[in-house]
């Protein structure tokens, strides 16, 4: 994640390097490429300015949990176009008193009944993060603890001609814009990606606990595969001491096991041997993780490769 940063303005980008070649040529790829400035200043761009997010503690762009959401969604109403969403998205915040040119003042029982639910909707949303209701999001008919961010590969959550409200959701909630190219079903071609947050059994994951994931050998990536960790209140990479909570292809120093397979495993500290193979994870805190597969082959494609399930050490 990277800021752009002109000397009268600040904007802020959503970056992923590719990181086939190494985290140093991803970041040399932005940073060597990459400028943002008004058209104004077109015939003398002033340089940019670029600040790793990796290792800033606290940093949080996660909307707020409490009555505050709607004042916020009632500024972005108020400064918009009329139209930044669709009639019966306007038409739904109209009925709670939010409208374009209209002063948004709830009474004290109106904002009891919103901060109400703003607190349902969340536990909701994060409840279908984990294990969503619709069927179509599960990866595998046999281990129903994978599940992939797009239901049915439905980009657009309604190729049924019904919204799939809860597919919509989940992806919105957890990776708010919509990429296409994540949920490619050509070998080779986009990337795809492999949901968990429950051990197997469909067990609630503990921070506190030690867990353990095989990948089995040969991953069929053509460019690279990675587990990164991730917190389940932020949906942001969970924060430790571990400025880069992943895993994968392109990391030095991750052991194989005789055939091929990488055990990797969730704990607060690192089990003795194994500290090239550990993510961190915070007592009292839950997460989950993202296998994610960047030019999936066949085998992916097809689900004759599957990764393991996270097993409980102790």
């Amino acid at each position: 994640y990277f800021t752009v940063q002109s000397h009268t303005n600040t904007v802020w980008m959503f970056m992923r390097g590719f990181v086939k070649d190494g985290l140093g040529t991803a970041v040399q790829n932005i940073e060597g490429t990459l400028n943002a400035y008004p058209l104004a200043k077109a015939d003398s761009p002033p340089a940019a300015e670029f600040t790793s997010m990796s290792e800033l503690a606290g940093y949080n762009t996660i909307p707020p949990n409490d009555f505050s959401f709607y004042e916020m969604l009632d500024d972005v109403i108020q400064s918009e176009p009329a139209d930044i969403v669709s009639s019966d998205r306007l038409g739904i915040f109209a009925s709670i008193g939010i409208a374009k040119g209209q002063n948004f003042a709830p009474d004290e029982r109106m904002r009891e009944i919103l901060a109400d639910a703003v607190a349902i909707g969340n536990a909701y949303a994060r409840a279908n993060t984990v294990f969503p209701r619709d069927p179509r999001q599960r990866v595998y008919d046999d281990r129903s603890e994978w599940v992939m961010g797009y239901a049915g590969k439905d980009t657009s959550f309604g190729a049924d001609a019904a919204a799939a409200f809860d597919a919509q959701l989940w992806f919105h909630y957890n990776a708010i814009v919509v990429t296409p190219a994540m949920a490619v079903t050509r070998p080779g071609i986009g990337s795809d990606y492999g949901i968990i947050g429950l051990a197997r059994g469909a067990t609630t994951l503990d921070g506190s606990k030690t867990y353990k994931l095989t990948i089995p050998a040969d991953p069929p990536a053509k460019d690279f595969w990675a587990v990164t960790l991730y917190d389940t209140q932020t949906r942001s990479q969970i924060q430790t001491d571990q400025p880069f909570p992943t895993l994968g292809s392109a990391t030095d120093g991750l052991a194989a096991n005789d055939d091929g397979s990488v055990d990797i495993f969730f704990a607060p500290a690192a089990p003795d041997g194994q500290e090239g193979n550990w993510l961190q994870t915070i007592p009292g805190k839950s997460w989950f993780a993202i296998l994610r597969m960047y030019g999936p082959e066949e085998a992916w494609i097809e689900q004759t490769w599957r990764p393991g399930e996270i097993e409980l050490v102790e």
